[in-house]
């Protein structure tokens, strides 16, 4: 089968690391993946991104190449191309500027799926990444669908027209899928269909806590308001001095965070550690160099939370228990003990849920396992691939 795979800038920059898996397993299983990243922009940050890169197609949204094959295929299927066009016609004066910038590079791509005898063609985001693989589909009739994640179902630009039009709109979450049928998204088009993540074959052996010099705790997640570090920086203060804070990521918000850590006098005990690779990441887990992985998440309103986050999901499939807050679709995932729950916001409620993993060696085990057998059952990329897969053939 041959699918075109449309991302916001995968393989490129730092960003959607988490659909890594899914690309892999799914050329695993012998799909002819092409991925079509909507803005190629960046280096290869990760190292994964130079495993796949032979399967990337990558045109800036606005070239000479883009364009020419734009004006190609609107003289090919001229009816068909104006039809496109008024699929993406909105009263929102924001979405219909987004949607018409997008718009040669989806007749291009309709052309490319053409050229490559394309099966399918399978967008990520609801936001204009579909917009454009909407275009593409409606010029050269292969079927598209396209996978819902949260901030693109809270901006909303046609998401009830772009369900109409895909053989399927898949939701990350439970939660995310409620947000679409809020925005009038036909129940029959959507269903939840996690992301999910390879388990690891094995692990290294972590010494027991009491054994080791240092109690660590990993937040990894970009400096951004809607992850709450400094709720979490806060809680810091209230725990032992041998308890120490990692930082992995970069962000708007990091000088801010950075003298936050200086006044509260945490110096010593919060390291940043920059931008990590997904791999490098990995590395942490398998080396069992960590002791809990904290996402401080807040609820910032008009559906702005957290969907079910990938770097929980990763960290328990390594037995690593996890903490974090009680907002959008987090409490789907750490459900029946899975992970330690708190309410957002509220540092004394970190403190004290780090604290009984802390000090509870074997409780913090039993909730590590939880979190893993949670992993294996519902967020195995194999499976969740392979489900897919099934999902594709059927819109042929």
């Amino acid at each position: 089968m041959r699918v075109l795979y449309i991302t916001s800038t995968l393989p490129f920059g730092p960003g959607e690391a988490f659909l890594y898996p899914e690309v892999r397993e799914l050329l695993r299983r012998g799909v002819e993946v092409r991925v079509v990243p909507m803005h190629p922009r960046g280096s290869l940050v990760h190292p994964e991104a130079r495993e796949i890169v032979d399967q990337v197609v990558a045109e800036p949204l606005l070239s000479w190449r883009t364009l020419r094959g734009a004006f190609g295929m609107f003289l090919r299927t001229p009816l068909k191309a104006l039809s496109a066009l008024r699929l993406l016609l909105t009263p929102n004066p924001r979405h219909l500027l987004k949607n018409l910038a997008v718009y040669p590079k989806g007749l291009w791509l309709g052309g490319l799926a053409l050229e490559l005898k394309a099966d399918h063609i399978h967008a990520h985001w609801a936001a204009t990444t579909a917009s454009m693989a909407m275009v593409a589909s409606a010029v050269s009739g292969v079927p598209w669908s396209l996978t819902a994640h949260r901030w693109d179902v809270v901006e909303n630009n046609l998401l009830r027209r772009k369900a109409k039009r895909a053989c399927f709109f898949r939701c990350i979450s439970e939660k995310t899928r409620e947000m679409a049928l809020e925005r009038g998204v036909p129940g029959e088009k959507t269903l939840v269909l996690h992301l999910g993540v390879r388990l690891p074959s094995g692990s290294a052996n972590q010494s027991p806590p009491g054994q080791r010099e240092r109690y660590v705790v990993l937040c990894p997640a970009s400096f951004i308001p809607r992850k709450g570090h400094r709720y979490l920086i806060e809680a810091m203060k209230l725990l032992p001095a041998r308890v120490k804070l990692w930082l992995a990521g970069e962000g708007e918000l990091r000088a801010e965070l950075e003298r936050q850590v200086r006044e509260l006098g945490l110096a010593d005990r919060v390291r940043f550690l920059g931008f990590l690779s997904h791999d490098q990441l990995l590395e942490l887990y398998r080396k069992k160099e960590v002791d809990a992985v904290v996402l401080p998440s807040v609820d910032l309103g008009d559906g702005l939370n957290e969907g079910i986050p990938v770097s929980l999901i990763e960290a328990m499939s390594y037995g690593i228990p996890v903490i974090s807050t009680n907002s959008g679709g987090t409490p789907e995932l750490l459900r029946d003990g899975a992970g330690l729950l708190v309410p957002d916001k509220d540092p004394k409620a970190l403190a004290e849920a780090i604290q009984i993993l802390y000090e509870d060696p074997a409780h913090a085990e039993a909730v590590g396992e939880a979190g893993k057998k949670r992993v294996e059952e519902e967020f195995n990329v194999e499976r969740i691939a392979k489900q897919l897969l099934e999902l594709w053939r059927g819109c042929s």
